[in-house]
């Protein structure tokens, strides 16, 4: 009899413990996915503010400047259930801006353009770097919140369910492609 309550014992604290590690895994997801999107942020808004301060240069032409501008700031401003889409718009812009070759040419031979066109490349390589540690991060969390086991328990608590960032991120082919 007694030997019986042990056992049942040993196996509850077992269970307990191994519940209780399951959480901490996902609350370190969860955090995971935090800084993810913190660091997604950063990297959308640099790339943002990167293609606004080169619409307003004058290196472009008025055209390509109003274009680039529109999206930017519409980019900056989005509400955050507009967020993917206004992102997915600049990406369209920065490529119809930067279709061609020499475009790149005509802002890096400009004052200041080096510098300019350099920023703007590496802003828009580090996207897609930033998104998909996020979207990794999501999947991971999202893996595991759809074990039995968390969702009987309640292991995720109140934490609302991780959403992927989807939004178009390919680079302009015609910038990253000198910057290569």
């Amino acid at each position: 009899m007694t030997a019986t309550l042990i056992w049942i014992l040993v196996a509850l604290v077992a269970i307990g413990l191994y519940l209780s590690w399951t959480a901490g895994r996902l609350d370190r997801l969860h955090a995971r996915i935090d800084a993810a999107r913190a660091a997604l942020d950063a990297q959308l808004l640099r790339r943002a503010s990167v293609a606004q301060e080169l619409a307003t240069s004058g290196v472009l032409d008025p055209a390509a400047s109003i274009v680039l501008y529109e999206a930017a700031h519409a980019a900056r401003q989005a509400e955050e259930e507009q967020r993917e889409v206004s992102e997915s718009e600049l990406t369209q812009a920065l490529r119809a801006v930067f279709a061609e070759p020499q475009q790149v040419e005509a802002v890096r031979e400009a004052p200041g353009g080096e510098e300019a066109a350099r920023e703007l490349t590496e802003a828009v390589r580090r996207v897609p770097m930033a998104r998909r540690f996020h979207n990794d991060a999501v999947r991971a969390a999202r893996a595991l919140r759809r074990h039995r086991k968390v969702r009987w328990f309640r292991l995720a608590g109140h934490a609302p369910f991780p959403m992927a960032f989807e939004m178009d991120d390919e680079p302009p082919t015609a910038l990253v492609a000198r910057a290569a």
